[in-house]
């Protein structure tokens, strides 16, 4: 679980931009990073009218998509309650350096909570939630004991994650 380092925090507070960017930096740095999101709705990775889509439509359990550049898997839970554990993702993927999850805010793995001040209304997460070891804001927090960094210093969190992880680049 070394490898996994987690970026959470509530709609709107920066958690993707923060995890595309993470993304580029440790590749720029040579690192093999994978992600996995959390959806908290229903998604879907094709386009009505595609041939996956129809494919799905008419049932198929598992649909998989193949061509030279690419593949991924859909797969169609029977339940909602059927959601699949972070390990279980993490299993599913192939070898890598990192893999920064987006969300699972309720994981026992180590996480930086994205805050941007104009759209928290919420407790903040770490004030409540175990495992944050740091946050990401768009302005200084006050009483807030974790290490604290500029939303947008992405080296510097990057360094952090590194320092955390016992990465070796």
């Amino acid at each position: 679980m070394n490898r996994l380092f987690g970026i959470v925090g509530w709609k709107n507070s920066g958690k993707t931009t923060l995890v595309a960017a993470l993304v580029e930096e440790f590749t720029r740095r040579g690192l093999r990073v994978s992600t996995i999101k959390h959806a908290h709705h229903n998604f879907t990775f094709d386009k009505e009218g595609t041939d996956s889509f129809k494919h799905r439509a008419a049932g198929a359990h598992e649909v998989a998509l193949v061509s030279s550049k690419r593949w991924a898997i859909i797969h169609e839970n029977e339940t909602e309650s059927e959601e699949p554990s972070l390990e279980n993702m993490v299993s599913k993927l192939g070898p890598c350096d990192l893999i920064l999850v987006e969300g699972y805010k309720n994981s026992n793995i180590r996480k930086i909570e994205a805050i941007r001040r104009d759209f928290q209304s919420e407790t903040p997460l770490w004030q409540t939630h175990e495992g944050i070891v740091a946050v990401a804001c768009d302005a200084p927090i006050e009483g807030c004991d974790k290490p604290q960094f500029e939303l947008n210093d992405v080296p510097g969190i990057a360094d952090f994650i590194i320092q955390i992880a016992g990465i070796r680049v």
